[in-house]
């Protein structure tokens, strides 16, 4: 009996510990809302600079990765770019899927130094949508942004990241 108790135990620590790791993406992101750490981004943005501030330049890095267990490439059209603040701009990210089966793709955004988050604007971004991508297929997916003329005189670097998940299963599980 007691050898069937802890084997009990065991499977339902098993289902809980599966169940926490789906639920970390959402909770992440309710976290960065509340506490607005980690340079999490405003994904609202829809309105234009009215204007450039051309006597300045920003350099924004860019920088892709993927979940762990996902296979293909995930990158950006640019490493860096060099930016007047308030001056529109494009970035494409191509992902490719190498698998046979088709795939339900997320990508978090991240900034970096936090601080420079708030004067990221983007327009439109693959990272507002979840992105369906089919089997032995590539994607061009792009960014558009710019940079808030308010962005602080001592931030001259900052770096855009974007981790990429498999979420197929829980896409699979809303349809």
């Amino acid at each position: 009996m007691n050898t069937v108790r802890k084997a009990r135990r065991l499977g339902l620590v098993a289902v809980a510990m599966f169940g926490f790791g789906f639920a970390l993406v959402p909770l992440y992101d309710v976290f960065c809302d509340i506490t607005g750490l980690n340079g999490k981004t405003d994904d609202t943005a829809a309105v234009a600079a009215r204007h450039v501030d051309a006597a300045r330049l920003v350099t924004v890095e860019f920088i892709t990765y993927q979940h762990t267990g996902l296979s293909g490439e995930f990158s950006p059209s640019v490493q860096r770019l060099q930016v007047h603040p308030g001056e529109m701009h494009r970035v494409d990210f191509t992902v490719t899927n190498p698998r046979v089966d088709s795939r339900v793709l997320r990508a978090i955004p991240s900034v970096s130094p936090g601080r420079a988050a708030g004067y990221l604007r983007k327009t439109e971004c693959f990272c507002f949508e979840e992105q369906p991508l089919d089997g032995r297929a590539q994607a061009v997916m792009p960014m558009s942004f710019y940079v808030d003329e308010a962005l602080p005189d001592d931030i001259e670097v900052f770096t855009l990241s974007y981790t990429l998940y498999d979420i197929s299963e829980q896409a699979a599980g809303q349809g």
